[in-house]
């Protein structure tokens, strides 16, 4: 069975920083395309980053570049989200997603196999 678990989020005051972790079992995540999304109160889906497996492109959300930075653990099969000077604009439920179609030009993967149960980012001003 496959499974995505987020960990990291919490409440943090504007211009701090979290890091979120997505752990995965029964999927190999560097073998496939990954992607972080987000879904604040009373908004649409807001696609954050994707990182494509066929030529290892990564998209950025414009709201998040240069704030946002995406890196792995290939050996405990992890990817993270570095989230630094939030805001409360960033607040909301942060999910992973795995193998899906990341081909850009933006931070959109398409076509989610597998998705993390969310994990609560709040951002108090």
């Amino acid at each position: 069975q496959t499974r995505l678990v987020e960990s990291g989020g919490g409440l943090v005051q504007s211009g701090g920083s979290l890091r979120l972790s997505c752990a995965a079992s029964g999927i190999t995540l560097n073998k496939y395309s990954v992607a972080w999304v987000r879904r604040a109160p009373g908004k649409e889906r807001e696609w954050l980053f994707c990182y494509g497996i066929g030529d290892g492109s990564t998209y950025y959300a414009d709201s998040v570049k240069d704030r946002f930075a995406f890196s792995r653990d290939n050996a405990n099969n992890t990817i993270f989200l570095q989230m630094n000077n939030l805001t409360p604009d960033d607040t909301g439920v942060y999910y992973c997603a795995a193998q899906c179609y990341c081909l850009g030009p933006g931070p959109v993967c398409n076509d989610v196999n597998y998705w993390g149960q969310g994990t609560q980012v709040t951002v108090s001003s």
